[in-house]
């Protein structure tokens, strides 16, 4: 047997590197019968002869949407204009990031759409996600982001049109991947990544996934999503197991009332909070 990486999954044909050579392997019965799922970004065994996945190896980390394994880094691609921003979305994507143990990293794209007054209220989000120790980057800082991605494996999220597949583009004209322009009555983009794909890309490994405009969180701890907002940390509770939300003594809500904490950021927690408590992403992790 081969020990390989799945790389592209269309329906239930996946494709395996292993030993710099592809092959297209079905999983085993044994599968399904334990309600398992290959996901791209596995590592496998496969039967090279006959074209199938033997084993799925331990995994790093997963998530379900985009379904995916053994991440290094979320690269969340987030439009400033056309489609608008949503620090809703971009909140709710740095948050899967940090509970799934993966390192988020921001790319603005569409800056030079953006109105003078736009432009400010952009230097002033990026400042501030900057400020709490998150890695941000505009999509004309191509060189700087590779050099920050090389040797890592990374994958793309961010709402449909945002430009994730300009952005490999941009990384390696060779690539040629097909774009389509913003529906503007929508206020979002055609989707044109229809699976899920691994690209080598100068010396970075980019999941390439269908874009998305929406996640719930029914399925994730909400002691996990307040975790997860990680300049929260900073600041000291009288209450060890406190939410930040009604809790007395709570140096988030001082932090907050004295303009520490950015408004919407805070509220966005209590809308992700309030979706915990509801009840769905699947989330699993290696501790």
């Amino acid at each position: 047997m081969l020990k390989g990486t799945i790389i592209k999954n269309i329906s239930n044909s996946y494709t395996v590197l292993a030993n710099d050579k592809t092959y297209n392997c079905t999983p085993r019965g044994k599968f399904r019968n334990m309600k398992l799922t290959p996901l791209v970004g596995d590592e496998v065994l496969i039967d090279e002869d006959n074209n199938y996945i033997m084993e799925l190896l331990e995994r790093k980390n997963e998530i379900s949407r985009p379904s995916v394994s053994n991440v290094d880094v979320m690269l969340i691609v987030t439009s400033m204009k056309n489609p608008s921003f949503s620090s809703l979305l971009l909140d709710k994507e740095i948050t899967l990031a940090y509970v799934s143990k993966i390192i988020p990293i921001i790319c603005f794209t569409k800056i030079d759409l953006l109105t003078d007054k736009e432009l400010i209220d952009y230097k002033s989000i990026r400042k501030y996600y900057e400020a709490i120790g998150i890695k941000c980057f505009a999509n004309n800082e191509i060189e700087d982001l590779v050099e920050y991605l090389i040797n890592k494996k990374v994958v793309l999220t961010g709402q449909s049109g945002a430009g994730k597949s300009s952005l490999l583009n941009r990384i390696d004209s060779r690539l040629d991947l097909k774009t389509q322009e913003i529906s503007y009555a929508l206020n979002r983009g055609k989707h044109t990544t229809r699976h899920i794909e691994i690209f080598d890309v100068r010396g970075i490994l980019f999941f390439d996934t269908p874009g998305f405009s929406s996640l719930s969180f029914q399925e994730i701890k909400k002691e996990l999503v307040r975790d997860a907002f990680i300049e929260f940390k900073t600041y000291k509770c009288r209450y060890q197991d406190c939410m930040h939300i009604k809790e007395t003594e709570c140096g988030v809500i001082e932090a907050l009332n004295a303009g520490k904490i950015r408004k919407t950021r805070y509220e966005n927690y209590l809308k992700i909070v309030g979706e915990c408590e509801n009840g769905g992403i699947r989330i699993n992790s290696k501790k």
